[in-house]
């Protein structure tokens, strides 16, 4: 390696970043470690076609219109290829890049990266998902000659990215697993890397009335809005509560986006349900941090599918970071996040999932264990901090570098805060923060969502 620091080359197609949460905080440990990172994803609403933010440097194409059939999947893939590839030329003009990182889905930029090795360039992986199994999930076991084959397909996919790959990030130890079983990847190629929450960011803020609407509970959903996703559930599962339960106190804000949306909205207003279920589209931190705050639950209403059993869920973690109480569907990797810290449902059972929510609502207490203990589990088990330090491991190790590492200012603490000098704590949109060294506060808040006040340093 010459003098100059390494440069990293990150390919996202489904999320623009920053807005994939796990792809911006990679971005910010390779950039403190001492690397130089570019990315390459689609534009956001607004989005230039390139800009420099916090020290990455983020070139960004017009995304393709919504994919509608096998046809139109294809298109889809094929047009972010070239333009994608059509990036990596501009980032190489910038400044030569030694190894390029792609997040799937989908699996096709072993390809790309194949073209780039000719020229000594290392390829990771970083697997995000299944995609047989997202084939699966959506479509069942194919029988037809034209399902067995598009299956066939992903699967040669996948198997031609895991090959292709010098090293493979996986989210969990299932996704670990199918490195090595299924795409003959050797262990100590893989590093478990999971996308858990910055929890020195995502922490609970005292906020006004405003996201509940008027009601005394608010119910959250945070995440895509697909066909595996099961947000379909919480709609049931909210017309049960209030519909036939006659629960009007309830209220529930689904946040995130997806190929669903429009559904779910006709869907809401076929069950009379649109004075009790907000929908808000795309949110940023600053959104998450009011909603989630202000919930007095969070739901995983994920389906058992092949790809959801095995998947962690992003969102289980975020709720948990936020000391809300989770009400989940007992998945295998939704188990190993969630621990203790959640009450389980069979999954399915969307009439279970609407009497948990309503049972642990009625319950202050139980909300206040289990909200605690969840953000214990996020600080001590899940937290970002040391998936930083394996993920700036798979870097140090590929490329013989004696990285600074993620954290060169010292380990950070947990309750990092801001606020003025007189100790009261704010985070950076100015809502007061619970003192969470403070085991008593912070099982108020727990409780209440909305009696804490601001403790003093």
């Amino acid at each position: 390696m010459s003098a100059r620091p390494p440069h990293v080359l990150i390919i996202v197609q489904n999320l623009p970043v920053p807005l994939d949460r796990r792809v911006w905080l990679e971005c910010q440990a390779l950039v403190n470690a001492g690397y130089q990172v570019s990315v390459i994803c689609p534009k956001g609403p607004g989005d230039p076609a390139y800009a420099e933010l916090d020290g990455v440097h983020l070139y960004k194409y017009a995304p393709p219109r919504q994919a509608d059939g096998l046809l139109g999947y294809a298109w889809e893939f094929v047009y972010c290829w070239l333009r994608t590839a059509r990036l990596t030329l501009k980032v190489r003009r910038r400044a030569r890049f030694d190894v390029m990182q792609a997040c799937n889905p989908p699996d096709t930029y072993w390809a790309l990266a194949l073209l780039w090795k000719l020229g000594g360039v290392k390829f990771v992986f970083d697997h995000h998902d299944l995609n047989p199994e997202v084939f699966r999930s959506r479509f069942g076991e194919p029988t037809s000659l034209p399902g067995k084959a598009q299956l066939a397909v992903l699967k040669w996919l996948e198997r031609r990215t895991f090959r292709t790959a010098d090293r493979v990030i996986s989210t969990n130890t299932s996704y670990q697993d199918i490195a090595v079983n299924r795409g003959g990847v050797p262990r100590e190629h893989t590093t478990v890397v999971r996308s858990g929450p910055d929890t020195s960011v995502m922490r609970p803020a005292v906020v006004d009335d405003g996201p509940r609407r008027g009601g005394k509970h608010l119910v959250a959903y945070l995440g895509i809005m697909g066909p595996q996703d099961g947000v379909d559930g919480v709609l049931l599962a909210a017309d049960r509560i209030v519909n036939l339960m006659d629960r009007k106190d309830f209220r529930f804000v689904l946040l995130g986006f997806g190929d669903c949306l429009e559904d779910l909205r006709r869907q809401s207003t076929d069950l009379g349900l649109d004075d009790y279920v907000e929908f808000t589209g795309r949110v940023g931190p600053e959104q998450i941090t009011r909603y989630l705050s202000a919930a007095s639950i969070g739901l995983s209403p994920d389906p058992r599918s092949p790809l959801n059993d095995v998947s962690t869920m992003n969102k289980t973690m975020e709720y948990m970071a936020y000391a809300l109480p989770v009400v989940a569907y007992r998945l295998t990797e939704t188990v190993v996040s969630g621990g203790d810290c959640a009450v389980y449902i069979e999954p399915g059972d969307s009439d279970g999932l609407a009497d948990a929510v309503v049972a642990l609502a009625d319950d202050p207490e139980r909300r206040a264990e289990l909200g605690t203990a969840g953000r214990r589990r996020a600080e001590q088990v899940l937290d970002w901090r040391p998936q930083a330090l394996a993920y700036i491991g798979v870097y140090d190790d590929l490329l013989g570098f004696a990285s600074r590492g993620p954290f060169p200012q010292g380990w950070p603490a947990t309750d990092r805060r801001s606020g003025p000098a007189d100790g009261n704590l704010q985070d950076q949109w100015g809502n007061p923060l619970v003192d969470l060294r403070d085991d008593k506060a912070l099982r108020a808040f727990a409780a209440a969502r909305r009696m804490t006040t601001p403790q003093a340093n």
